[in-house]
């Protein structure tokens, strides 16, 4: 009895360890680049929730994207916003700063996730944004 109470332990433990991070996905239904990041969330063990939309300026002002840091398709995770080919590594951060609203990659710069163009890389910064507006570098990519 004590075995089998031990092992239904173990496998509800290990399904739960096993479950991957939800990210909501807004995009536009012309957009080639929107599911090649979301191909990059999947391969990381992100489970994603696809929403195809109309109208990406409206659901930008929603979730309080600036303008300036705007890129293609919006996340969502934590009730935080991932704007653009913010790397999948870059939200596992992002989900640990209580500080930030939000990041992003503004912009479409070639060799981010989602923008891969053979050899090419752009230099590139993925950018937090705090909840008076102030933004800080979270991270930085150096192009070719």
């Amino acid at each position: 009895m004590r075995l089998s109470a031990l092992l239904a332990l173990f496998f509800s433990g290990a399904a739960l360890a096993a479950e991957p991070l939800s990210i909501d996905v807004h995009r536009d239904a012309n957009c080639g680049c929107c599911k090649a990041w979301i191909s990059h969330l999947e391969s990381n063990g992100f489970a994603v929730r696809d929403h195809v939309e109309t109208d990406m300026s409206a659901v930008k002002t929603r979730l309080g994207v600036p303008h300036n840091l705007g890129s293609c398709h919006t996340g969502v995770i934590d009730g935080k916003f991932v704007e653009g080919h913010v790397p999948a590594a870059d939200i596992l951060k992002l989900r640990q700063r209580p500080d930030l609203i939000g990041a992003a990659v503004p912009g479409m710069p070639a060799g981010s996730p989602g923008m891969e163009m053979g050899e090419r890389r752009d230099a590139y910064q993925v950018v937090g944004l705090q909840r008076d507006g102030a933004t800080q570098v979270l991270n930085q990519y150096p192009g070719n």
